[in-house]
């Protein structure tokens, strides 16, 4: 084997060897070992804002940035934040759970096929009458299914509905992508968004045979809480991020109901702390010639920070002598054609 293909675990050799006892840990925004078993995290603080983020300044927001954030604090509005890929958006959210002490960050990833219920609730139906069925057969455990009182079992609260349970300290939400997904949702997630309530049918429709009125349903924790009268209304409202890479506009009524914050390409000295925060003072320092290749490049080309992050770990980790163009391999364009 050359020098240059020493990092290599898989070979294509056809055959069978023990090179997977050479691969070194993960990187540490896709170490996953982290989380808290006990469920009190899920390791995405660390993952966002990295493992090293006391060695870094970390996020250290613009005037205008700082001024949007707060404001969105102040007014209880949601927080619209555009800008291109790996340009922080997410990790802002991540950022203000941290720094304001105010929990883990539910997260909704949309996609095409994202709908407002699956933000606000899911109602198993198929699973309650599957319970039904068994103890009709005289089956072992299935009491909840049959009973009005067990109905709260097959709800789940989804990240929006969680989100708007009442606490006396808001949670931090974070829609991300909502450019993906289809033309509707915006303008649905409008009544929720301003009401900061919504209604469960299912348990409206019995909560007058409920104790108190009261159902105990699941959260996006995976913590029971109780309903009341088949309503969801949050006391503090939440503080959501909704992100967008502006591959599409906005219906004006979303706009106005949201405070507008527009990342700009972050500089050098930025992308060094994000690079510190993730992987250290050394690898920052090593990796320092790939941060100022990345921004040549980037004013001509897109290009997302995760793929800097990417090079620096890999050209390290890997030590090939074929260092940067590796790193060119990894960073690769983003609008190139297809």
């Amino acid at each position: 084997m050359t020098e240059s293909s020493e990092w290599l675990i898989y070979r294509g050799a056809g055959e069978p060897h023990d090179g997977i006892d050479r691969l070194p840990g993960p990187p540490p925004w896709r170490d996953f070992t982290s989380r808290d078993e006990a469920g009190a995290g899920d390791g995405s603080e660390d993952r966002r804002l990295g493992s090293h983020r006391h060695l870094a300044e970390l996020h250290r927001p613009g005037a205008e940035e700082l001024e949007m954030i707060n404001a969105a604090l102040y007014l209880r509005r949601p927080l619209l934040v555009t800008g291109s890929p790996g340009a922080g958006k997410s990790t802002l959210a991540h950022s203000v759970a941290y720094e304001l002490g105010l929990g883990n960050v539910l997260r909704w990833s949309i996609v095409s096929r994202s709908a407002l219920q699956d933000g606000l609730y899911h109602y198993d139906a198929i699973a309650r009458l599957q319970d039904v069925q068994i103890a009709a057969q005289g089956g072992f455990g299935a009491s909840a299914g049959t009973s009005v009182e067990g109905i709260g079992s097959y709800i789940r609260l989804g990240p929006l509905g969680t989100a708007l349970l009442p606490s006396d300290t808001p949670r931090v939400l974070l829609i991300d992508e909502l450019d993906k997904s289809d033309i509707d949702l915006p303008n649905d997630l409008l009544n929720v968004l301003e009401e900061g309530e919504f209604a469960i049918p299912e348990l409206e429709r019995v909560a007058d045979r409920l104790p108190d009125g009261e159902a105990e349903v699941l959260t996006a924790d995976g913590v029971k809480v109780p309903v009341r009268d088949g309503r969801v209304r949050c006391r503090a409202f939440p503080f959501v991020v909704l992100t967008s890479n502006g591959e599409r506009d906005f219906p004006a009524p979303l706009m106005r109901r949201c405070i507008h914050l527009e990342l700009g390409r972050p500089d050098h000295n930025r992308l060094a702390t994000f690079v510190r925060a993730h992987l250290g003072d050394e690898a920052a320092r090593a990796g320092d010639d790939l941060v100022t290749r990345f921004l040549e490049r980037s004013r001509s080309e897109l290009l997302a920070a995760d793929q800097l992050l990417n090079a620096i770990y890999l050209t390290d980790a890997a030590a090939t002598p074929g260092r940067d163009r590796l790193a060119d391999l990894l960073i690769q364009r983003l609008d190139r054609p297809r």
